[in-house]
């Protein structure tokens, strides 16, 4: 009986091994076919925007003149996950816009009297701006090292840019503190396109303008200072450094380092300059140009900041931003900004009240409508590069998980947001923007 006995205890102990490592390979599998996923499901975001613009102070027209504008944008941006580690995101967008500024490229269309405040009707009243980015990441088993790689391509009439970048996200202390560096470089090139006045002196010009067909006035020997120019590239070569550290449960901070290097063509060759002592000269009434706008051919730029981010509890938290920036051209910028996020309804409703300020130094080169000298090497009167302040404005609203459970096919609608933002500098400049976008997911 005892032999008996110990050959059945034994059977039961080869039975209760051979369970467990059933049990123990069942779990290694399901942790190799149930791991969680970087990304569950195919996310779909449609996103669009209309945007407006007004002032007083158009580059093309030397610093003075309309600088009405209108744009509206629509983008698609689809995220695939292509395993449980690796996510592969398109996104693609196209931009029109209607421009009473840059119309006046070419302000003598014959409809209506040159003038810096009258939108022409040439071909630079318009363009149609489109882009797209293929980028790809890739995320290790645990987590906690993530990198990325992007392509990029975007075009207009008179511009094209082909980029890449590559991404390395790093985190450690059980997720608490993240380190991330990302770098992009942007092949760009220009078409020379000159003010109207100026043609016919080289560059990439379909249209050729006749002084002879128009009567000047003021000093009509016009011998403008321009000559055509060389270069028609630009390389734009970017790196950036982050790091963000969960210091409690209810705030996390982060820190940012840009640095970016530019060379080439750095100025825009439909701005007109003036000069103070030149004699003026005009047809109708817009003032011809003495020169195109002339930047040197590199700009260094570094910027700063961080962020902080204090939850107050389950319904409100505060976001806060500072940023300072410098570049080789003379500007220093300081921007802080605040968003009080407000959730309502269990979460599934956030409102979005927000504010930012801005102000800069002028660049160097930076000088008024007619008040920059001949013998300068460098001038502009873009007021992107003067001195100003600004404020900015902003409310949004979203909508989060509403209708997940009702499907059109297999498409889930996951979020609905709408925002909101009316930005206006010290100077005569304003403009407003409102963008949707909607995310859907594909189960």
């Amino acid at each position: 009986m005892g032999e008996i006995e110990f050959t059945k205890m034994t059977k039961y102990i080869f039975i209760l091994i051979g369970f467990l490592l059933f049990i123990e390979l069942q779990a290694q599998d399901s942790s190799m076919v149930y791991k969680k996923r970087v990304l569950e499901s195919t996310e779909i975001d449609f996103l669009s925007s209309y945007y407006t613009q007004n002032g007083e102070n158009a580059a093309v027209s030397g610093g003075i003149g309309t600088e009405e504008l209108s744009d509206a944008t629509g983008t698609v941006v689809i995220s695939i996950p292509l395993n449980a580690d690796d996510v592969l995101t398109i996104d693609a967008g196209i931009s029109a816009y209607t421009s009473a500024s840059s119309s006046n490229v070419n302000p003598f269309d014959g409809k209506n009297q040159g003038d810096p405040f009258v939108a022409s009707s040439g071909a630079s009243k318009g363009d149609v701006w489109v882009n797209g980015v293929v980028s790809y990441s890739h995320s290790s088993d645990d987590r906690n090292t993530i990198w990325g790689a992007n392509l990029s391509v975007a075009a207009e009439y008179d511009y094209t840019s082909i980029g890449g970048g590559a991404s390395f996200t790093k985190l450690f202390n059980q997720k608490n503190t993240e380190f991330n560096i990302h770098g992009n470089v942007y092949i760009d090139n220009w078409s020379r396109i000159y003010p109207s006045e100026l043609r016919g002196n080289g560059g990439d010009d379909d249209d050729r303008f006749n002084l002879n067909n128009f009567t000047i006035t003021g000093n009509p020997d016009y011998n403008p200072k321009f000559q055509s120019l060389q270069s028609s590239g630009r390389n734009t070569y970017a790196l950036g450094l982050g790091f963000a550290q969960i210091l409690s449960k209810k705030l996390q901070g982060s820190l940012a380092l840009d640095v970016v290097l530019q060379n080439g063509l750095l100025s825009t060759p439909f701005q007109r300059v003036y000069f103070s002592d030149v004699e003026d000269s005009f047809i109708e009434n817009f003032h011809l140009a003495d020169d195109i706008e002339r930047m040197p051919a590199t700009r260094f730029k570094t910027a700063i900041g961080g962020r902080l981010n204090y939850y107050l509890n389950e319904f409100v938290s505060l976001r806060s931003f500072y940023r300072f920036y410098a570049d080789d051209w003379g500007i220093n910028s300081h921007t802080a900004s605040i968003e009080v996020p407000i959730k309502i309804l269990m979460g599934k409703i956030t409102f979005y009240p927000s504010y930012r300020f801005y102000n800069q130094t002028a660049a160097d080169y930076f000088a008024p409508y007619n008040q920059h000298l001949s013998s300068s090497e460098f001038y502009t009167s873009d007021y992107d590069l003067s001195e100003y302040s600004s404020n900015q404005f902003g409310f949004g609203v979203s909508y989060t998980d509403i209708l997940r459970s009702v499907h059109i096919w297999k498409i889930g609608l996951k979020s609905i947001d709408l925002k909101y933002y009316k930005y206006d500098r010290n100077t005569s400049f304003t403009s407003g923007i409102i963008t949707l976008g909607v995310k859907f997911v594909l189960d």
